[in-house]
């Protein structure tokens, strides 16, 4: 007879949220527009290396789908550009296009930037429709299923992986609650990426 190994000690497999859609395949992301659903994560490695981020830029722009590769690149400076430069400005458009697949969007507000500290380090939910965040290196978003108590542990999303966060704005007070995860005091780095629908004054 085969041995088997005893499970009757172990804990529970953690569940998943009903609001809470996680997948290898990006199409998972295709399930925000699920009305439960307020949470999609697209599980991937991260594109990048891990790039040296210490003169890395802060970039923040609006700019049509089609032109985010661009507007990646310019802000990066004049060339050569480092290879990994090349592909975070890839993987940025297409990201772009991906997000404007959920929200009928033909321009975004892209965000990316070398994060140091504690950031959002408090839980909440944000003033927005639909907010994409992936972290290209570094620890990842946080993340609390809803009806969450002081002694729920997060979920987080890991290095590459894309989660799309329904805001108040589409969920109201079901938007999903997260945060960025404390790091200050610790010397790491995260390089992270922000993609919104236009703010107001970017409608003008």
């Amino acid at each position: 007879m085969i041995p088997t190994a005893d499970t009757s000690t172990l804990p529970p497999p953690l569940a998943l949220p009903d609001h809470v859609r996680i997948n290898s395949d990006s199409t998972v992301l295709a399930t925000i527009d699920q009305p439960q659903v307020t949470l999609a994560i697209w599980q991937r490695p991260s594109p990048l290396p891990a790039p040296d981020l210490t003169d890395f830029p802060t970039i923040r722009f609006a700019a049509a789908t089609h032109s985010v590769a661009a507007a990646v690149r310019d802000a990066l400076g004049t060339p050569p550009l480092q290879p990994w430069h090349e592909t975070l400005a890839s993987d940025v458009a297409r990201l772009a296009m991906l997000y404007a697949t959920w929200t009928g969007e033909d321009r975004v507000e892209v965000r990316i930037e070398r994060v140091t500290g504690n950031g959002c380090w408090k839980f909440h939910a944000d003033y927005v429709g639909l907010r994409l965040i992936t972290t290209y290196c570094g620890r990842a978003t946080q993340w609390l299923p809803q009806g969450a108590t002081d002694d729920t542990a997060p979920g987080a999303l890991s290095a590459g992986d894309v989660g799309l966060f329904k805001g108040r704005e589409r969920a109201g007070d079901r938007a999903i609650i997260h945060r960025s995860p404390p790091i200050a005091g610790t010397g790491e780095d995260r390089l992270l990426l922000v993609i919104d629908a236009p703010w107001p004054e970017d409608d003008a």
